[in-house]
C-alpha cells in the first residue's frame, strides 16, 4: 500500500514538473514577443509602406550580428499575409556575406507597429517600432522584446546626424543603453 502512495506522489510530482516546465516555457516565449517596459509603439502604422529595404544605422551588440557591417533588412509580403524578412550583412572576418531569412506577423491590429519575428522555427521575438517617419517612412527606431535590443534603421545607408541624435535621445529617455550603440558602416562593395 505504501508503494502505491509513493507511486502516486511521484506521478503527481512528475506531472507538476512537466506542467511547470511548459508554463515557464510559455511565459518565456510570450515574453520574447513582448515590448520593453515603458515604451509605446507607433499606432498609425502602414505595413505596405514599411516593406522594402532598410539599412542598419546603429544597433546594440548581439552575437547574431557581431562583426557585421553593411547590414540591411528587406521586408516583403508573403502569400499568408505575413512578412518575409531577409537580413544581410558583411563579415570582414570571413570576408563573406551572412544572410538570415525569417518571417514576421503583426501582433495587434494592422495599424499598430508591433510584430513578432522568427528566424528559428516556432520561436518568435518582439519587433517593436517605437519611432517612425510617418510622412515618408525614411527612418525608424526599433526595439526587440526588452531594452537589450535596439536598432536605428533608414532607407539609405546614411541618415542625417540630426535625426540620428533625435532617435538616440528618444532611446535614452526610454532607458536603452545608448552609450553601447554600434554605428554600422556601409562601405563594402556589394556583390
Amino acid at each position: 500500500m505504501q508503494k502505491s502512495i509513493k507511486s502516486k506522489l511521484l506521478t503527481m510530482f512528475h506531472k507538476s514538473k512537466v506542467f511547470s516546465f511548459f508554463l515557464f516555457a510559455s511565459i518565456v516565449i510570450s515574453a520574447c514577443t513582448g515590448q520593453p517596459s515603458g515604451t509605446k509603439v507607433v499606432s498609425t502604422f502602414e505595413l505596405d509602406r514599411y516593406l522594402g529595404t532598410w539599412y542598419e544605422i546603429a544597433r546594440l551588440d548581439h552575437r547574431f550580428e557581431r562583426g557585421l557591417t553593411d547590414v540591411t533588412a528587406n521586408y516583403s509580403l508573403q502569400d499568408d499575409g505575413g512578412v518575409r524578412v531577409v537580413n544581410r550583412g558583411f563579415s570582414s572576418e570571413i570576408t563573406e556575406w551572412d544572410e538570415a531569412i525569417g518571417k514576421a506577423y503583426l501582433v495587434d491590429s494592422p495599424d499598430v507597429g508591433r510584430l513578432k519575428v522568427s528566424f528559428f522555427g516556432p520561436f518568435y521575438g518582439g519587433y517593436n517600432i517605437l519611432e517612425l517617419d510617418l510622412d515618408n517612412y525614411q527612418y525608424a527606431l526599433v526595439a526587440g522584446p526588452n531594452h537589450s535590443y535596439l536598432w536605428i534603421l533608414a532607407r539609405s545607408p546614411n541618415l542625417s546626424e540630426t535625426i540620428v541624435q533625435s532617435l538616440v535621445e528618444k532611446a535614452k529617455r526610454l532607458n536603452f543603453p545608448v552609450d553601447e550603440l554600434i554605428y554600422v558602416s556601409h562601405d563594402t562593395v556589394r556583390d
